[in-house]
């Protein structure tokens, strides 16, 4: 029995296949892939550790601890903000360059300053633990310039168990590469 409402799989309108989807435009900074189970559960598990310290806030503050709550209240906007960091860590990709988000720094490259994106056979860590394993990593060659840690490998928290998007993701930051750095 189909159901009148529509779903994700069907179009809107039937001439609307030749309208440039939002996305499509280059000068927004985009991650060229999903982030992966392990990092979307991490950062679920931050989010609820975050509810419960904030339902603490507001039992402290009902015993009229105003500074207790205040400091609990504080530690559950670091909590909340970490889980946020770690939904936007990974690799960023626009017509200006490539933007690779750590937990605390940020690094942008425009796409003239480097040299070559090429994936490469190495030993990874796993998880980003210290323990190697051999893997497959997306490396950034920059012109002139100190080398960046991988771009991704095929053992981080979005791509563990995931080779095929590990390689989707490879092949279209390599080709966002190609095609903006002889611009």
């Amino acid at each position: 029995m189909p159901l009148p409402f529509l779903t994700a799989d069907r179009a809107f309108e039937a001439g609307a296949d030749d309208i440039a989807l939002p996305y499509d435009d280059h000068d927004q900074w985009r991650r060229p892939y999903r982030p992966g189970p392990y990092r979307v559960g991490a950062a679920a598990l931050l989010l609820l550790l975050a509810s419960f310290v904030l339902l603490s806030a507001m039992i402290i503050a009902f015993a009229a601890e105003v500074t207790g709550a205040l400091i609990v209240l504080g530690v559950g906007a670091v909590v909340i903000a970490c889980a946020l960091r770690i939904l936007r860590l990974g690799v960023w990709v626009s017509r200006a360059g490539l933007r690779r988000v750590g937990f605390f720094s940020t690094v942008t490259v425009p796409w003239n300053q480097t040299s070559n994106v090429r994936t490469v056979q190495q030993p990874v860590r796993w998880l980003g633990l210290p323990r190697t394993v051999q893997g497959q990593a997306l490396v950034m060659e920059r012109q002139g310039g100190s080398p960046l840690p991988p771009l991704l490998t095929d053992h981080n928290a979005d791509f563990l168990s995931r080779v095929e998007a590990f390689d989707r993701a490879a092949d279209t930051i390599e080709a966002w590469g190609d095609e903006y750095r002889q611009q």
